[in-house]
């Protein structure tokens, strides 16, 4: 199966770690954001099947980006994608939508796991 992808975070390393982490036969395209903001507007313009999501960013963090999505119905599945493994955070991202959370650095094999979890590999 194979999904255009999205991976929102404002640290270049974190984005290329998350998209090596990718199942190699998932992604037809992975396309970068590298804040809140810019992963809105490519959510506006084209539908993206997932988005790795990072909380803490500069501009618009990845909470105003689950509000976002919320608020204008865009169909994306997110998998939160921080540092900040607090059980409230966890709880607040559920609430807004969010798939599930991995811890960072992404490991391929959780990513996986949860992929599968959820029917998208």
């Amino acid at each position: 199966m194979s999904f255009p992808v999205l991976i929102c975070d404002d640290s270049a390393i974190a984005r290329k770690m998350a998209k090596r982490s990718l199942p190699d036969d998932f992604a037809s395209e992975v396309h970068l954001a590298c804040n809140g903001h810019e992963a809105l507007a490519k959510l506006q313009e084209r539908h993206f099947a997932l988005m790795l999501l990072d909380l803490t960013m500069p501009q618009l963090d990845g909470i105003g980006v689950l509000e976002e999505i919320k608020r204008h119905s865009i169909e994306v599945f997110v998998i939160v994608v921080s540092g900040d493994i607090q059980p409230e955070m966890k709880k607040r991202v559920a609430q807004l939508g969010a798939l599930d959370f991995i811890e960072k650095p992404v490991d391929a094999d959780k990513l996986l796991k949860i992929l599968n979890r959820f029917g998208l590999h």
